[in-house]
């Protein structure tokens, strides 16, 4: 590569801020209502700290989700391999990216921990947003509850790593200082999602509300428990059928090549190269197996 052919190429935050605006000239141009969720917004807004992202993430009308698909398509972007397995962990988003562009897209129809189906919650999320000036265009973001209820569940996912920890605390603080408590309780009541943010919310509510909490999906106590390499096998396994287990388990030890490229779209896929993955895939699982028992017995007694 030339001098010259470098100082031309995107840098990631410069990718960052011009994929929001491509994203929101097409979806303008397609009559595509779309929003834009956690990265330079929410940094903007105050909810959170600075910090570098690494890809664009757009919430779309998921009526509109092939016609948005499509015309990304048109412009050389392409989806990303994802693993086949969608029943245990049901897809929330479409992951496009470009051979010439630094981040990624992630299209997103739906949100985990929102439980209302994609097409009326995408209508009690759009009530909820508002227009800032972002990358030399007028972008939809999210009001401030609604940024909070985003950046949260997504924190609550993994709620044992320290980063998602780091960012819960900042979001209390945030929702405390601001005194958003109680229409962040009735954005999660408008989406479904009291069950996914009664870690995060019932903390912050005042000690005279009675409010009785729904039980977490089991889509969301899946996500949530697959942290560990190998939780994801292992709980579709679990919760497969009988006739369904041998073929699980076989493309759990032997799985198709999406599953490394979902990854790494750029992973070796010759011989040498998958074997190395799959003796390294071993290797974490083993190590994170003391890990996952400990999981599963806490997660029976729990119950």
């Amino acid at each position: 590569m030339t001098h010259a052919s470098r100082k031309t190429q995107l840098e990631i935050p410069e990718g960052v801020l011009l994929g929001h605006a491509l994203v929101a000239r097409l979806a303008d141009s397609l009559g595509i209502r779309v929003f834009f969720i956690k990265g330079p917004a929410s940094v903007l807004q105050g909810l959170r700290e600075a910090k570098l992202s690494a890809d664009v993430d757009a919430f779309v009308d998921p009526t509109k989700l092939e016609e948005m698909l499509q015309g990304l398509r048109g412009r050389g972007w392409r989806e990303r391999p994802v693993a086949p397995d969608s029943k245990t962990f049901p897809k929330h988003s479409v992951t496009v990216y470009h051979p010439e562009w630094p981040c990624c897209v992630d299209i997103h129809f739906r949100f985990p921990g929102m439980e209302k189906p994609p097409r009326d919650c995408f209508e009690s999320l759009w009530a909820k947003t508002e227009t800032v000036s972002l990358a030399g265009r007028q972008l939809r973001i999210p009001a401030r509850e609604l940024g909070v209820l985003f950046l949260a569940l997504h924190a609550l996912r993994a709620p044992a790593l320290s980063a998602c920890q780091h960012e819960l605390e900042y979001l209390a603080n945030y929702t405390r200082r601001e005194a958003l408590y109680e229409r962040l309780l009735e954005l999660a009541a408008a989406t479904d999602s009291l069950a996914a943010i009664q870690p995060f919310l019932e903390g912050l509510l005042p000690k005279t509300t009675t409010l009785v909490w729904p039980e977490a999906s089991r889509d969301w106590s899946n996500l949530v428990a697959a942290h560990e390499p190998g939780s994801l096998s292992l709980a579709t396994i679990l919760q497969a059928r009988w006739r369904e287990k041998p073929r699980i388990l076989w493309g759990s030890l032997f799985p198709p090549p999406e599953v490394f490229l979902s990854a790494n779209i750029y992973a070796d896929m010759s011989m040498p190269g998958r074997l190395r993955q799959h003796g390294a895939r071993w290797v974490r699982f083993l190590r994170a197996v003391p890990r996952l028992v400990r999981g599963y017995r806490r997660t029976l007694i729990d119950r």
